[in-house]
């Protein structure tokens, strides 16, 4: 029987446990659950990078860690964790950024926000175009942003993604590279950023890519904070070559109140909820990954540690 060490807030341990129970109950597997193992008695560790675990050096016996959350650019470079990474992908988290990205893509789309805060008396008869007729690109075509690019080609957009490697998806011009980074943003009217923080993907978004985007174009950040140069951004919306930045990641958060994001009449701050790691799914994806390393099966979503995601 495995031992399955639960290090994350002791406050989320009430919420998992008996989704976890649950879990292991379906793959049929046996497991000792707990927050509190010897470490050397731990062959599993369900982990989130803000537990008051950092070493992994003790825990000799350790066959995985199982990160709670998408990302992993807060542990992925611990020189002490020797074992297999897996991140989370569960379909709830995925469908959460799915209804997040296709939401707000289609309230830039439509001009929501011009009907919603308009003045009485206000009346400009001025329909958008069809989606046929907008240009979308996605920065990330990871598991999230194969589905949400997915969606906006299932409701008509013309979208475009960009990834570091090849990437083919049905219905998307893919493109990868430096190359393809500058042509899948060009003329790009809505972008959305999914790619995952590591060391090349800080400040993709910046003073000469931002400019090579449609004018007043709209940005959505749902991934990470780092990917946008604040100061850039601040700039485009200023000068109006971008027209509104939709942002639920930020480099520090949660974002401080004198952030100028806070007071800028063209940005949107959502607080970090475009997708959440739900007790009920991700549990089911902890729960196959240790049934795996226990059939002596390879492991499902794991990091690439050269790539850092």
């Amino acid at each position: 029987m495995p031992n399955v060490l639960f290090a994350a807030r002791a406050e989320r341990w009430p919420e998992y446990e008996p989704h976890l129970r649950a879990a292991f109950s379906e793959v049929g597997l046996e497991a000792d659950l707990s927050t509190d193992f010897p470490p050397d008695q731990v062959d599993y560790i369900v982990y989130a990078p803000n537990s008051k675990v950092k070493d992994f050096t003790p825990f000799t016996r350790l066959k995985a860690v199982l990160n709670l959350w998408a990302g992993v650019e807060a542990v992925v470079g611990n020189p002490t964790l020797t074992v297999p990474l897996a991140r989370m992908v569960d379909p709830a988290l995925t469908q959460g950024m799915v209804e997040w990205v296709t939401g707000h893509t289609l309230r830039h789309h439509l001009g929501m926000d011009a009907h919603i805060h308009a003045k009485p008396g206000e009346w400009v008869n001025e329909a958008p175009p069809v989606a046929w007729d907008r240009q979308v690109t996605i920065l990330g075509l990871g598991e999230l942003g194969r589905a949400c690019a997915e969606s906006l080609v299932r409701l008509g957009f013309q979208v475009r993604g960009w990834s570091n490697s090849p990437k083919a998806i049905d219905g998307v011009d893919c493109h990868h590279g430096t190359d393809g980074l500058r042509a899948a943003l060009s003329g790009a009217e809505i972008v959305i950023l999914l790619l995952p923080d590591t060391p090349d993907t800080e400040n993709t978004l910046n003073a000469d890519t931002l400019g090579l985007l449609a004018k007043r174009a709209a940005i959505l950040n749902p991934g990470r904070g780092p990917l946008i140069d604040d100061d850039a951004l601040l700039a485009a919306l200023d000068s109006g070559q971008v027209g509104h930045a939709t942002l639920d990641t930020f480099r520090v958060e949660p974002l401080p109140a004198d952030h100028p994001f806070w007071q800028h009449p063209h940005v949107t701050v959502t607080p970090h909820i475009a997708s959440e790691t739900r007790a009920a799914w991700s549990s089911k994806t902890i729960a196959e990954n240790v049934r795996r390393g226990e059939a002596g099966e390879p492991f499902l979503h794991l990091v690439d540690r050269q790539r850092g995601y």
